[in-house]
């Protein structure tokens, strides 16, 4: 693997690749050897650990990588926001170490930033590493019933080659505007992580930005790299937690009012399946906890002006539903 001080020239760097890492030495090589192929050449690099005692620490110095040490863990929202404060690029892109960027995910993440001033974050085409031809995400997406999900994942990746606008950007391999971030806010710390992403790209959308999916940038992903599992007590309890603070933050108290029972209904439907898979409690707590604490929140203001913006994003959120039920119907019949 060759020395990682990436050959751009100087003051030239259009993006700088942030890394948030905690305990994740055993995906370095591998993801730094994929940046090392990258054609575009215009980018920095910058790793955020978190504390880790796994050894990251040493071998990040021990290669000269740029990077800013923390002492404890601050969770994705905390490392990717010292990242971002941190870099002087117009656009900075958060991926994940458990991720391997395909050698033109560079440039086509900046190509498609620059297709307009109003496009806030793109998101890439994410692949499962070790199913290839499996989605992992083609974009955030959000519903009605308050649920949060992945595009496209667990169907053919071969389905989702077409550029689109999305409801959020998944911050796992996304790129960003970064003086957006001045205008409405960072990465919420309150979330520590999960649907922080999503957060940040409700608001960027009730602000009036785009937020887009291009398929020519492709990423493959691991999956669950640093929380080690699709569903465990933190995660659950967290995501449901967050999911409360999503909802009270950026939902004005009408559109909160109107859509209170398919909330409440997804809110039964995800506490039943959370008990089948043995988390109940989890998710309880985590929703009992996010009631208690969300006036803690900083509750995006409603304003006027923006009106058009909130009836976009509901219509978001009725298709966003329809979309759910489409590929999750989709994903059962191809069991079968």
């Amino acid at each position: 693997m060759s020395d990682h001080r990436i050959d751009y020239e100087a003051g030239h760097s259009k993006v700088t690749i942030i890394i948030p890492n905690y305990n994740g030495l055993k995906f370095m090589v591998p993801c730094f050897r994929a940046l090392d192929l990258q054609i575009c050449r215009a980018f920095d690099i910058l790793v955020v650990d978190n504390g880790s005692t796994d050894g990251s620490v040493e071998w990040l110095k021990e290669h000269g990588i740029p990077a800013i040490f923390l002492p404890g863990n601050t969770g994705f929202s905390g490392a990717v926001n010292v990242g971002i404060r941190a870099s002087k690029t117009p656009y900075v892109i958060l991926l994940n170490n458990d991720t391997e960027p395909d050698c033109h995910y560079v440039g086509e993440m900046i190509k498609a930033m620059e297709r307009s001033p109003n496009i806030f974050s793109v998101s890439c085409k994410m692949i499962q590493l070790c199913h290839k031809e499996l989605m992992d995400d083609a974009g955030d997406m959000y519903s009605l019933l308050g649920w949060a999900y992945q595009r496209g994942v667990g169907r053919s990746s071969a389905k989702y080659n077409r550029a689109c606008r999305i409801f959020s950007a998944c911050a796992g391999a996304a790129i960003y505007r970064r003086q957006v971030f001045e205008e409405i806010g960072y990465f919420d710390e309150m979330h520590f992580a999960y649907l922080e992403d999503l957060d940040v790209g409700y608001r960027a959308r009730i602000a009036g930005y785009d937020n887009i999916y291009c398929p020519t940038a492709m990423v493959y992903h691991v999956g669950s790299g640093t929380s080690g599992s699709k569903y465990n007590p933190f995660k659950v309890k967290l995501a449901a937690r967050n999911n409360i603070y999503l909802n009270y933050k950026n939902m004005p108290l009408l559109q909160l009012a109107v859509n209170l029972l398919p909330i409440l209904l997804g809110m039964g439907l995800k506490y039943m399946f959370f008990k089948k898979k043995g988390f109940g409690k989890d998710y309880a707590a985590g929703v009992k906890e996010g009631l208690a604490t969300a006036k803690e929140c900083r509750k995006v203001p409603y304003s006027r002006e923006r009106l058009k913006n909130y009836l976009a994003i509901e219509w978001e959120l009725i298709t966003g539903t329809f979309i759910y039920v489409y590929e999750f119907a989709a994903r059962q019949i191809a069991k079968l």
